[in-house]
């Protein structure tokens, strides 16, 4: 539907030659419904207007909806629609009116038949008699686009279809969109700042920056092909034969405490606490020394958690460096990082490999807390190839 091989323009001012396209070559296929992003002053508003006869390129050639670009320009606007973001309608003027006026400008047959096929599918039957300037801004945008339809056009351009709508409002317009492409086949090509949008809308994405188609591939291919999935993994509790030891110890003399029936393990540990413990336990008359000589060993065992704290974080970053090793060689991932307890993992089509990376650790003897998988977004891929994040630079 649209073939285009070094498809370039060149502006010339006062300060010199400015390329603000620079041989942009893309194709879009029958049916498909591809949005267009970049950042402004990328080229994308430029590269439109140039494929939807608006602005001559300086150098390249095209095809648009099976005309030629260049030789033929009045048999492309014949074969196209545009939508332009600001619209085009007089709010004077009745919604029925402006419609039965485009039909005529292209000669549709059948007007009256058209504008009310085009009204009862875009949710505007019953309006016909209203000022554009009336309507809600849903209404007006879905106005819009059924004036680029009026005359059936193989491919429709949309320039930032939903910009300024509610969410009701613009998911109720992406339905239109497909229904579209669905029902009578017509390929869309549209501009775009709303992530959510592209990632939902189009079947395959285009990025230009400063002149040059940069990326371009499906939403999940994008996704895949620049940022990859994050795997983030949570190794279990691992007790430490010192921590062992110390709860063994500690349960030891105050059940001991406990069975003798002199002083309860609450007791033990409260006086276990205090500078004077064999003062206080023989005024108290209930403890013998043995049972000093325990509780004591108790609170020597809790001043020994602090080395054992120290011997845990040690195991437990051994255990999470050979997590890391197992999973570094794994295919799939592409990068493997250790924080604490944490592993995080760049992995390619990480839904499809989880089960192959939780075989790895078993295989190594690491148990797992906690895994999660984390999806990139389209910003993550925008600012991969464009250095700028899309909410940014919009």
């Amino acid at each position: 539907m649209i073939e285009a091989r070094g498809l370039a323009r060149t502006f010339t001012g006062k300060h010199g030659a400015v390329e603000a396209v620079r041989g942009v070559d893309l194709s879009v296929a029958s049916g498909e419904i591809v949005g267009f992003l970049g950042p402004n002053g990328a080229g994308k508003s430029t590269t439109l207007r140039m494929l939807t006869t608006l602005l001559a390129p300086t150098a390249g050639t095209a095809s648009v909806a099976g005309r030629d670009l260049r030789a033929d320009p009045a048999g492309v606007r014949r074969r196209i629609g545009y939508v332009a973001q600001g619209g085009g309608t007089d709010p004077s003027v009745p919604l029925g009116e402006e419609l039965d006026l485009q039909a005529r400008l292209y000669g549709v047959p059948d007007r009256a038949g058209r504008v009310a096929e085009l009204c009862a599918r875009l949710d505007l039957a019953g309006l016909e008699a209203r000022p554009a300037g009336s309507l809600s801004g849903g209404q007006r945008r879905r106005l819009d686009i059924a004036l680029g339809l009026v005359h059936r056009p193989p491919l429709l351009f949309l320039d930032e279809p939903t910009t300024g709508l509610d969410p009701q409002s613009r998911g109720n317009l992406w339905d239109h969109i497909r229904s579209m492409r669905d029902r009578d086949g017509t390929t869309v090509f549209l501009t775009t700042h709303y992530l959510d949008e592209a990632d939902a809308l189009c079947d395959r994405l285009l990025i230009i920056d400063q002149g040059r188609i940069v990326a371009e591939g499906t939403p999940e291919q994008l996704k895949r092909r620049i940022a990859g999935d994050v795997v983030t993994l949570e190794l279990a509790d691992i007790p430490t034969p010192a921590h062992t030891a110390i709860a063994a110890n500690a349960s030891g003399a105050a059940g001991a405490a406990k069975a003798a029936g002199r002083a309860p393990a609450a007791d033990a540990v409260g006086v276990a606490g205090t500078a004077g413990v064999a003062g206080s336990v023989d005024a108290a008359g209930t403890a013998s020394a043995a049972d000093v000589a325990g509780v004591v060993g108790a609170a020597d065992a809790a001043s020994a958690a602090a080395p054992a704290n120290a011997a845990a974080a040690a195991r437990v970053a051994r255990v999470a460096e050979r997590a890391r090793a197992a999973l570094s060689g794994h295919p799939a991932v592409r990068e493997a990082a250790v924080s604490g307890r944490i592993v995080r993992l760049t992995v390619e089509n990480g839904e499809r490999e989880l089960m192959g990376l939780v075989r790895a650790l078993d295989a190594a003897g690491v148990e797992l807390a906690s895994l999660s998988l984390a999806r990139p977004t389209l910003d993550d891929v925008f600012l991969t190839v464009t250095g700028r994040s899309l909410r940014e630079a919009a």
